[in-house]
């Protein structure tokens, strides 16, 4: 095991000790160094023995002394020092296997690494890592680590996951529990497949260990029109999205009892669906699961509401649009019309987007494509701005899913674009500066 340096920091540690770009890093104090998870872990320690192969091949050892906060000041050709692990299943659900043909081929990349479910929140399923790798996760007291779950039944997780070892797997989520780590974990429910007595086996399991097991999202099934040949899957029907609440929400209740916390909540979009009222703010803790979509409406809310109360009413004309999923739209519409009883004079439009590009079915703001911004408010009174949301687009905000640019969508509707992040404070403002 390994890392090889790319570049070196000038005058930092490492410069100074005659490490050099194509060096490797072999061990850090006697342990040996993989990734950046070994780096960072062992690169702490203020007294350092760095183990070095240089590119001729030889062996340098370099103790060295550095202050607490200091880095050794080198870089590897990836983030991670090592290849980003890929999924091994193929899950019944994936929302990858049905994209459409001929995106860009980064949108088909599977990402299933314990190391970025740790440094950036991303799920994973256990399916690829080993004991040894737990065992490494409890040592360095990894945590959080977020878990796609989906079932605690072996035998069905296999199914679902299409993966032999998916059911062996769930052992690691009691080892992880036992060893310490704090767990997020999410559910994709599915009808006729993890939902009844089933979510009631998971949740049961999963609850038993808290507070190891810190929240639980459970969130409906999405399902584009691209399923050619792949497993036979439905939508949640109004009703059967109630009945998915009540379940869950009792389960919530006696969380509440017994830890002090709910630990388990149904996303945002089952009460949507089922046309509930969504909860206060109050309800959903710590809101460990929003990006899940779990309390995002309440919190929406409630900064949007302290927001009115901060700005100052005026008699300028405020004039823009948002765009939206139909799933949002009711709520945006609502904070529109509370805003616009303190801004007598603003003109804001709210445009629900249907989702063409992925199918109807598919309602959520995040999944909307530029092509269907442009085709559906080409024409439309825009004012001085459209607002989307920040989730429309890729990581740094350069492009849709389809590829097309906020650029492209501003020169064909003629109006500036502009994101916003799921945040009333930043919806305001931005309704304001007009």
């Amino acid at each position: 095991m390994s890392v090889t340096v790319s570049n070196v920091e000038k005058g930092g540690l490492a410069d100074k000790h005659g490490i050099a770009p194509g060096d490797k890093i072999l061990t850090i104090n006697g342990s040996e160094i993989g990734d950046i998870l070994d780096y960072r872990f062992y690169e702490t320690n203020r007294r350092l023995t760095v183990c070095v192969e240089k590119s001729d091949g030889r062996k340098e050892e370099i103790s060295l002394c550095k202050g607490e906060y200091d880095s050794l000041g080198v870089e590897c050709g990836t983030y991670l020092m090592d290849k980003q692990r890929s999924c091994r299943n193929k899950c019944v659900f994936c929302f990858i296997d049905q994209l459409p043909k001929g995106m860009r081929e980064s949108l088909y990349f599977k990402d299933d690494d314990d190391r970025l479910s740790f440094l950036f929140g991303n799920y994973i399923t256990l399916t690829n890592i080993d004991e040894r790798e737990i065992e490494r996760i409890i040592k360095m007291r990894i945590s959080p680590i977020n878990i796609s779950v989906h079932t605690t039944n072996p035998e069905l997780r296999v199914k679902m996951m299409k993966n032999p070892h998916a059911g062996e797997a769930l052992r690691f989520i009691k080892m992880l529990a036992d060893g310490g780590i704090s767990l997020n974990c999410q559910i994709v429910l599915c009808p006729e497949w993890n939902d009844g007595a089933e979510l009631d086996r998971t949740l049961t399991d999963l609850t038993a260990l808290c507070p190891q097991v810190q929240s639980i999202a459970v969130v409906p099934v999405g399902l584009t029109r691209h399923r050619e040949k792949l497993a036979q899957l439905r939508m949640f029907t109004p009703e059967e999205c109630g009945q998915v609440i009540d379940q869950i929400e009792r389960f919530g209740e006696q969380c509440l009892k017994r830890h002090g916390a709910r630990i388990v909540y149904p996303s945002d979009e089952f009460y949507l669906n089922a046309g509930r009222e969504i909860h206060g703010d109050d309800f959903y803790g710590d809101f460990d699961q929003l990006e899940n979509g779990v309390g995002m409406v309440a919190l929406l809310r409630s900064e949007f509401s302290m927001a009115l109360a901060d700005f100052e009413q005026d008699d300028a004309k405020h004039c823009a649009s948002i765009a939206c999923g139909l799933s949002i739209a009711p709520i945006l519409q609502e904070l529109l019309d509370l805003a616009g009883k303190k801004w007598h004079n603003a003109n804001w439009k709210l445009y629900p987007i249907t989702n063409h590009f992925f199918g109807e079915r598919i309602t959520v703001s995040g999944l909307i494509t530029g092509q269907d911004l442009i085709a559906q408010l080409r024409g439309k009174e825009l004012g001085d701005k459209l607002l989307i949301s920040s989730s429309m687009l890729n990581s740094d905000g350069s492009v849709f899913l389809d590829d097309l640019t906020p650029a492209d969508v501003e020169a064909a509707l003629g109006v500036p674009v502009v994101p916003v992040s799921s945040d009333g404070y930043e919806l305001l403002e931005e309704l304001m500066n007009t």
